[in-house]
């Protein structure tokens, strides 16, 4: 892996005898869009705080960029942009009016500033809204806005906290092709906390399974599907007739075969690895019609819940 930018360790958070985080160690390198994915209330929030320096964790080491979070808040700040869940603007200042007051705020100077917010509404497809009053944006504008506005500063690292909360689905796909697209462009690293499962897929390089203040797994899909399902990685979907219990047992024979369910559109076989020669010999020796045989690939959504599942079970 890269030289991490983004590290924590052994980091929690507790209120009372309650903890908000509890142990989590995570490293995140450079250009790497990261997805924070648990429910409401996991600690995805207090985590991207603690990482600010506005929340001081009740143990453990933070470093952004090598800086640390908790002794040195102000350069952390200096090098990261933040867009919270609930985000707000001057309403009477048009888009390109707070993007400058945000330059301003920075001391970045006014024909650089200039500039770049021209660049970064070119880029969020606000140009043409750029000396309307904020007011009048919609939830979708006011997200975009903000994508510029966390970027003006050259941020090495952008956090997004439900960056795609209250957006229509046409503007969400908008945005998540945005965010890739900067990120790409501008090289920087993309902490995106969510609960939305198929939006994170879209876009993060990797991902982070957070509840209950814990990660409980973190990689990319094929790695989670590997922690989570083990022995049964791979599944093999088939569609043949008839599928008797006769066949189903021969394929449960099958070396590397774990599991063979019916379906109702045929026959889902969990294995070790993917032993599709030989179902497909079994069927047509069995005299069977093979009609389509494919690997089926585990999706963020059926890692999440079969993970929960198997929480609750122990």
């Amino acid at each position: 892996m890269a030289t991490p930018i983004i590290e924590l360790e052994n980091v929690s958070k507790q209120y009372d005898d309650q903890f908000a985080v509890n142990n989590l160690s995570l490293s995140i390198p450079k250009g790497e869009i990261f997805g924070l994915l648990g429910p409401n209330g996991a600690g995805k929030t207090t985590t991207i705080l603690m990482m600010l320096g506005l929340s001081e964790p009740t143990s453990g080491k933070i470093r952004v960029s090598g800086i640390d979070s908790i002794r040195r808040p102000i350069e952390v700040k200096r090098i990261v942009g933040y867009l919270p869940d609930n985000l707000g603007f001057y309403q009477n200042m048009t888009g390109l009016e707070n993007l400058l007051y945000t330059a301003e705020l920075n001391n970045i100077p006014k024909q650089t500033a200039r500039e770049r917010a021209d660049y970064l509404l070119e880029k969020v497809n606000l140009t043409e809204s750029a000396s309307k009053k904020t007011g009048k944006y919609s939830r979708g504008m006011k997200q975009r806005l903000g994508l510029a506005d966390v970027l003006m500063k050259n941020p090495d690292v952008v956090i997004l906290d439900e960056p795609t909360l209250g957006i229509d689905p046409e503007g969400v796909r908008e945005l998540l092709k945005m965010i890739r697209k900067l990120s790409e462009e501008e090289g920087i690293t993309v902490l995106l906390s969510s609960h939305h499962l198929h939006q994170v897929q879209q876009i993060c390089d990797r991902v982070g399974i957070f509840v209950k203040g814990k990660l409980l797994a973190d990689g990319n899909i094929e790695s989670l599907a590997n922690q989570l399902f083990k022995e049964q990685s791979f599944v093999i979907h088939v569609n043949a007739s008839p599928i008797d219990e006769t066949l189903i047992q021969e394929i449960k024979e099958i070396p590397h075969v774990k599991e063979a369910v019916k379906t109702k559109s045929g026959l889902d076989v969990y294995c070790k690895e993917d032993v599709s020669p030989a179902i497909s010999r079994s069927i047509i020796d069995s005299g069977a019609s093979l009609y389509q045989i494919s690997n089926k690939d585990f999706g963020l959504d059926e890692i999440y819940h079969r993970y929960f599942e198997g929480r609750e079970q122990t």
